[in-house]
């Protein structure tokens, strides 16, 4: 995705620069975020299909899924910066296609790419953004301290952002996304690219802010331990919602053990499994795989009565990879290979990612 640029002039896309006030109107009351039967083509591709949900003002959201699944076409939409080919959508009590202004003055967003200007320093950076959405004088000074010290930048706030670690830059970019108090804050894949460390320290700052901003958050994510700290996710795969609910109940929804052998010839024991214990099986990453009850008990009869060669087993308690598996037939991973090939494939979807970069 790309960074929102400075609104151009005219009621019909006058964005945040616009505003002649920092402060936002009441919260209107019900969900933040409102999508119904949304969808979003590229030429005979549909990126995104009849999608509906509902996010709680306060909620944390995910939408889980692999990359070239739709989350970020859904992000783009809710953004304003990609117009629906049908269904409708509210953001903050306001339309995504007809109150373009509004919504863009009520959001926050981290993209999945970065944007920040290297050659400026943090609060140039954050200045910058705080002017484009009528922010000035003290109140603009105030804030910009308050989320530096919130991501624990306000020590580097006047050294060029081309010295910042990945995970610093990632802070900023929250920082900014915070900077003028929107109700809603979308994040992007917000940690992509980091190393594990840094990704658990980014979280440790979304679950802060969440708890001294009283914000809404939506993020899209493909790492299935991230999607864990969610209140609700939504699994999105071919562009279409599989399932949403928590993730505690997605998982015990599931209701079985996850068993995953090595053998030499996988669609023999595929056929093995079918015909003595009535099991479909599928191969993922390599193994055989399937789902049972009481796993544990199981293991013993399927070397005993299955006539299967295996050079190794694993029992594993339900995970929401077992989740995105049992509704899609393949792990997050299997996916996004076939995900990413199809819209990368796509000579509509190139172009309009030209066209938005121009």
């Amino acid at each position: 995705m790309r960074a929102l640029a400075k609104p151009a002039a005219g009621p019909a896309t006058a964005g945040p620069a616009m505003a002649t006030a920092p402060a936002a109107p009441p919260a209107p009351a019900g969900p933040a975020v409102v999508l119904e039967h949304l969808s979003k083509r590229f030429g005979d591709l549909e990126a995104v299909r009849d999608v509906s949900f509902s996010v709680a003002t306060g909620e944390l959201f995910g939408l889980l899924g692999p990359n070239g699944a739709g989350k970020s076409t859904t992000i783009s939409m809710l953004c304003t910066l990609l117009r629906p080919s049908a269904g409708r959508a509210m953001v903050g009590g306001a339309d995504v296609v007809t109150e373009r202004a509004k919504v863009r003055g009520r959001i926050g967003l981290v993209f999945q790419d970065p944007t920040l200007d290297e050659y400026l320093t943090a609060e140039e950076n954050l200045r910058f953004h705080g002017e484009l959405y009528g922010m000035t004088g003290s109140h603009l000074g105030e804030r910009i301290t308050q989320v530096l010290e919130m991501v624990e930048l306000a020590d580097r706030r006047k050294d060029e952002v081309r010295s910042f670690s990945g995970g610093m830059r990632r802070r900023l970019e929250i920082a900014r996304g915070l900077l003028h108090s929107p109700r809603v804050l979308f994040l992007d894949e917000p940690t992509v690219g980091l190393d594990p460390q840094t990704r658990a320290h980014i979280w440790s700052y979304i679950e802060m802010l969440r708890a001294s901003e009283a914000i809404t958050i939506l993020l899209t994510t493909h790492y299935m331990d991230e999607a864990e700290h969610c209140d609700r996710i939504a699994i999105i795969d071919h562009g279409r919602i599989a399932v949403l609910d928590t993730p505690s109940a997605l998982k015990e929804a599931i209701g079985r053990d996850r068993i995953e052998i090595s053998v030499a010839e996988p669609e023999k024991a595929i056929e093995a499994l079918k015909g003595h214990f009535d099991i479909d099986a599928t191969v993922s990453e390599g193994s055989v795989a399937f789902y049972v009850q009481d796993g544990d008990q199981f293991v013993p009869r399927l070397f005993s009565e299955g006539g299967i060669a295996i050079s190794a087993v694993r029992i594993a308690r339900p995970t929401l990879d077992d989740v995105f598996m049992s509704y899609t037939g393949r792990t997050i991973r299997d996916a996004e290979a076939t995900s990413g090939e199809l819209l990368r494939s796509s000579p509509h979807v190139r172009a309009a990612v030209a066209r938005r970069r121009r």
